[in-house]
C-alpha cells in the first residue's frame, strides 16, 4: 500500500477544528515563488500550481527508474505560504498584493540530486521552462493550526479564534523573516462545493516571555 502522509502524520494533515499548539519540523519541498491574487486566470499561481505538479508526479513515476530508498507514496497534498508587504498575518481583502510560496511536500528519499533529475525529465517530456521550481527545505517550528471547513474567504474568522487561542496558552503571533501565514489543501477547490472545502491552517507563534 503507498504510503500516505496525511493518514500517517494525522498531527500536522487532519487536526480538529479547535485549534492547537504543535512543532512542525524540518521537511523538504518543491516550491515555486510568485506574487499576485490566486484567483486570477492564467495567472502566475495557476501556471505555478501546474509546474509543481508535473515535477511531483515525475518523482512518483521514477519507480520505474528508482533512486535509491525509493517508495510508493500517494502524493503529499498543496500547500501555500501566504504574506504581504506591510502586513501583521494576511489581509483577504488585497488578493492583488499577495506574495506566495506553493509547495508540495517531498519524500525522505528525494534528494537535491533526484529533485535535479526529476526536473530535467520534466522539461524533456514537457518542452517546458521548470527552472522556477525549487528544492526547497524549511522547518516551521512552533505554530497554532486547526481545520478550516468552508470558503476561502471565510478564513479570517477562524484565524481569530486560533489568536484567541493562541493567546490563551501564553502565545504570540511570530511573523517574521521564514514564519508565514500557511494553509494546507487538503480539497479540490475544483471539484469541491465551498462549503466543503477542508483546508489546514496554520500560524507561527512563540512563547510569551
Amino acid at each position: 500500500m503507498a504510503f500516505d502522509y496525511k493518514k500517517e502524520y494525522k498531527k500536522f494533515y487532519l487536526p480538529p477544528r479547535t485549534p492547537g499548539i504543535v512543532t512542525v519540523p524540518s521537511m523538504n519541498f518543491l516550491a515555486v515563488r510568485g506574487q499576485g491574487d490566486p484567483n486570477e486566470e492564467q495567472g502566475a499561481y495557476k501556471q505555478a500550481l501546474e509546474l509543481l505538479h508535473a515535477v511531483a508526479y515525475t518523482i512518483k513515476m521514477s519507480k520505474r527508474n528508482p533512486p535509491e530508498g525509493y517508495f510508493d507514496y500517494v502524493v503529499p497534498p498543496l500547500e501555500g505560504l501566504w504574506w504581504q508587504e506591510g502586513v501583521h498575518g494576511v489581509d483577504y481583502t488585497r488578493k492583488a498584493d499577495f506574495h506566495w510560496i506553493s509547495l508540495i511536500r517531498l519524500p525522505e528519499f528525494v534528494t537535491k540530486a533526484v529533485f535535479d533529475r526529476a526536473v530535467r525529465e520534466a522539461m524533456e517530456k514537457k518542452q517546458r521552462d521548470f527552472s522556477r521550481v525549487e528544492f526547497f527545505s524549511w522547518e516551521e517550528g512552533l505554530c497554532v493550526q486547526c481545520m478550516h471547513i468552508g470558503p476561502y474567504d471565510n478564513e479570517p474568522a477562524t484565524v481569530a479564534v486560533m489568536e484567541t487561542y493562541a493567546r490563551a496558552q501564553g502565545c504570540e503571533a511570530d511573523f517574521g523573516p521564514g514564519r508565514f501565514h500557511h494553509e494546507i489543501y487538503l480539497s479540490d477547490a475544483r471539484r469541491c462545493q465551498p462549503e466543503k472545502l477542508k483546508t489546514v491552517i496554520r500560524q507561527p507563534v512563540r512563547w510569551l516571555p
